[in-house]
């Protein structure tokens, strides 16, 4: 996960052609005075920002399967569930951002509420790049981004799979090879938009504490208004305590609109 590798953000071209331009609807991360990227810049990780129990989200807001946390975000309309903290998961304030930046220190890819699995494991090398609750050494982090109007719903839920691969899993300095799905549409849990995976080998490990593989999934919705808006889990694969296909898919089924 991110800070547990060397892994820089940046725009580059992956394997299949897919060019992670960060264009489309990265609008977290545009020109504008975007709150996202505000909040990547200004909280840095701290032992205060860090503790956060399951947001307070709106009436009925409840988990779908029992024993398990809600997160919420409001801004990007998608509502989902993730294990317990006994389970080792946490889920952070809802306006908590997570960042990889460029060398000039702007985010390039942004995600708000969010939730990380196993942070503060084996870490090998602190990332620079990170930002906010990014590079605690977690396992899997889950979160949503988007906002924009720029390209169709398939692009974006691609790009999004491929941006989050290259950014967590070496970015510029250790580009990693990524292979990424076609998207397929989505239609579950009262979410109609579109579905895709990315495969991600990393070509630099330092330490064993680097996996060898990554996954990421994404799950983009178009909203009245024409913005599409993403929802993205990114995961080790190939260490101990790694989240298995069942796992992933089981948080997934709990991905869930905002009312209203």
């Amino acid at each position: 996960m991110p800070t547990r590798r060397t892994k820089k953000a940046a725009v580059a071209a992956i394997g299949i052609g897919l060019v992670v331009a960060l264009s489309g609807c990265n609008e977290d991360v545009g020109k504008s005075k975007d709150k996202d990227a505000d909040a990547a810049k200004s909280k840095k990780p701290s032992a205060e920002s860090s503790e956060s129990a399951a947001p307070a989200g709106p009436s009925g807001d409840k988990p779908s399967i029992a024993g398990w946390q809600t997160q919420t975000s409001q801004k990007h309309h998608f509502r989902y569930d993730v294990p317990g903290k006994a389970k080792k998961w946490k889920v952070l304030k809802e306006d908590m951002a997570l960042s990889y930046t460029d060398k000039s220190g702007k985010p390039i890819v942004v995600m708000t509420g969010t939730a990380n699995y196993r942070e503060g494991g084996c870490s090998s090398s602190p990332n620079p790049k990170a930002v906010g609750q990014a590079g605690k050494g977690q396992l899997a982090t889950v979160g949503t981004t988007g906002g924009g109007k720029q390209g169709s719903l398939q692009e974006n839920a691609r790009n999004w799979a491929g941006n989050w691969g290259f950014a967590a899993y070496g970015g510029e300095d250790h580009k990693p090879k990524i292979k990424v799905s076609e998207a397929k549409p989505w239609k579950q849990g009262g979410i109609t938009g579109y579905t895709a995976t990315a495969e991600v080998t990393v070509t630099h490990r330092p330490s064993p504490c680097v996996p060898p593989k990554a996954v990421v999934h994404s799950i983009a919705q178009k909203l009245p208004d024409g913005t599409m808006h993403g929802w993205v889990i990114y995961a080790d694969q190939g260490v101990p305590k790694a989240l298995t296909n069942a796992e992933i898919k089981k948080i997934m089924s709990t991905v869930r609109p905002t009312e209203g």
